[in-house]
């Protein structure tokens, strides 16, 4: 049943600190890095030893070590140990899956010169089978690591790869390699070409040590293969356009595909991890771009930079060979995001076998570089999603891959549910470290909704912090409370208001991970995005939920909005149990005609060895 008192008896669930502006700055120089050097190269060790620059993470002697296998997820993709980032040539081939990873097989940590290509695959994308190795640093052009690249199957179905390789003299070159035999389905073995570097930084203003990333291959309308390599060129971040009749010898385009002055643009770097592809408005099947491209397409350039994946929709102009925005917006900020939490790198795929287009990024690890190193992995990559763009043809939507629902068990389901202002009603009968939960809630009115201030767009994640589930609204906030220790000194929210603008409704969907742990030393922010909602014709906002121990995933509104956190609460480790709840603390009712959840169970995800 409801409970119309918890707010009164669990005051400490919505007794919320401060929220840093910017909690980037002040939360982020504990987590893991990117691509920056964190550990020197040794000839002498096969490990990564912790440099002496790097701060050791405040540990409490109130809460248990955050060393524990507890943390590790239970279905998300990971390998069994050491330090995994970017998924890069995702691939579907002979019948087989194929994740080909950014890994770092020595430590957990980014290390110059250890990074190679970890191998995984799967026949269904839940469970998976660790190889291998593929690619390592060992020539010339890539002995300083084996960086970001993309998969291409050609015409005749011939796998190949290209890749970006950092040199002795810091230069980013782009290599090719070919399986050396195309009939294993596993494709267990590549072989770097004789001509690598296939493409070099030649071009005149082209910053050597920023030119990374090829994208997939497309055809072009003369029939030549077409990709994109992020770089920083004249002072503009561009998707630079190169073209090629055999894949192997490789010509720049006198322009690039897409590329921006970046001193107009806020909170933007040089464009990384590019992926380039065509979708179908309204039409969740996916367009390979192997292919020609029906009539009425777009097209979605997305790229890497900061801390989040963005996007932009637009044509692919095929007389100019270039990329046109919908829309044109200089402040970087307003861009449209893949996912508003701890998501990045992300690459897309054209699934062959179920005609979709599915896409994941990595999610790294939101404790101290130490602790990573003293436990022994990091990193972990999201649940594999189909992607497709919205009936309006403005935004991608993104929903978690059918075949994920193979790991549910032990169903509960609620329905009618009335939550008044003050209502928490717990969800028993599953295990909320191994979740996935799917909520309907349904406004009774639109009437109370508070206004709306356009400058909130310019920051979310501080407005999430200053209307947290303790603030009371007119519609909202209500969702969802995850892994909340038994006197609530520890929990996650996720949750929606609603706000009224001149002409239409913005919807606030946050991802509150503030109190997430007693741990300190952690980044927990609280994430968040606004979209539009058509409230006047439709009354029910959809969230789901999928819970991984120190993973959480969160669609909301069909798949409009997408959240990743990474949480540790101690409650995890220290056998304390966790609750669920789901809540409302808003002036107008919110109703729940559905909600359903699941156990999961533990997937076969790169089982260690022995």
């Amino acid at each position: 049943m409801a409970l119309p008192w918890a707010f009164v008896l669990l005051p400490s669930l919505f007794f919320l600190p401060s929220c840093v502006s910017n909690f980037f700055s002040s939360n982020i120089s504990n987590g893991v890095g990117g691509r920056c050097s964190l550990c020197p190269q040794s000839p002498e060790v096969s490990f990564c030893p912790l440099p002496p620059e790097v701060s050791r993470c405040p540990q409490s002697p109130e809460v248990p070590s955050i060393f524990s296998t507890r943390y590790k997820t239970a279905y998300h993709f990971r390998p069994p140990r050491n330090w995994i980032n970017d998924p890069c040539g995702l691939m579907y081939y002979k019948g087989i899956y194929h994740n080909f990873y950014q890994y770092n097989p020595h430590c957990a940590l980014w290390c110059w010169g250890d990074i190679t290509w970890g191998h995984s695959v799967s026949t269904d994308l839940v469970n998976w089978i660790e190889l291998e190795p593929v690619i390592e640093p060992d020539n010339p052009s890539d002995i300083d690591g084996c960086w970001t690249g993309s998969a291409t199957i050609l015409s005749g179905g011939q796998p190949v790869i290209l890749y970006t390789g950092g040199s002795r003299d810091k230069c980013q070159v782009q290599n090719l390699v070919l399986p050396k035999n195309p009939y294993d389905p596993y494709l267990r073995e590549w072989t770097k070409t004789g001509n690598n570097p296939v493409i070099q930084p030649v071009v005149p203003g082209l910053n050597r040590s920023q030119f990374r990333d090829p994208t997939t291959g497309w055809i072009g309308s003369d029939g030549l293969w077409r990709i994109a390599v992020g770089a920083e060129l004249k002072g503009y971040t561009a998707a630079l356009l190169y073209k090629s009749e055999d894949f192997l010898s490789w010509t720049i385009v006198g322009h690039p595909l897409y590329s921006q002055n970046s001193s107009n643009m806020w909170e933007c770097n040089m464009w990384e991890c590019l992926d380039f592809f065509a979708v179908l408005p309204g039409n969740n099947s996916g367009l390979d771009m192997s292919v020609a491209i029906p009539r009425g397409a777009k097209h979605a350039l997305k790229m890497s930079m900061g801390y989040f994946d963005k996007y932009l929709i637009g044509v692919y102009d095929l007389k100019r060979d270039a990329f046109v925005p919908d829309t044109i917006v200089d402040d970087c900020r307003l861009w449209l995001k893949i996912d508003y939490g701890n998501f990045y790198a992300s690459k897309s795929f054209f699934d062959s076998k179920k005609g979709r287009r599915i896409i994941w990024g990595w999610s790294k690890e939101a404790d101290c570089r130490s602790d990573d190193v003293a436990k022994g992995w990091a990193g972990i990559h999201t649940i594999p999603r189909t992607i497709w763009l919205d009936n309006d043809g403005k935004q991608l939507l993104q929903w978690p891959v059918d075949e994920i629902e193979s790991l549910r068990t032990n169903e509960i389901n609620h329905q009618g549910l009335e939550l008044n202002k003050g209502d928490l009603f717990e969800i028993n009968g599953v295990d909320n470290f191994q979740a996935d939960v799917e909520i309907d809630f349904e406004l009774t009115s639109i009437d109370d909704a508070d206004p709306f201030d356009p400058s909130w767009l310019l920051d979310t994640e501080k407005h999430c912090c200053e209307a947290g589930a303790s603030v009371h609204g007119g519609i909202g906030p209500f969702g969802l409370v995850i892994l909340a220790s038994n006197n609530m000194e520890e929990h996650t929210t996720v949750h929606f208001r609603v706000y009224k603008s001149q002409q239409k409704y913005m919807i606030l969907m946050c991802s509150d991970l503030r109190r997430s742990s007693m741990r300190p030393g952690l980044c927990t922010p609280a994430y968040g995005r606004f979209f539009e909602f058509d409230l006047e014709k439709e009354r029910k906002i959809s969230l789901r939920t999928l819970i991984d121990r120190s993973a959480v995933e969160s669609f909301g509104g069909g798949g409009s909005v997408c959240i990743t956190a990474r949480v540790y609460p101690v409650s995890l480790v220290d056998d304390g149990g966790a609750h669920m709840y789901v809540f409302n603390n808003g002036s107008t009712m919110a109703r729940v005609p559905q909600l359903r959840a699941w156990s999961m169970r533990k997937a076969q995800v790169n089982v260690e060895k022995g």
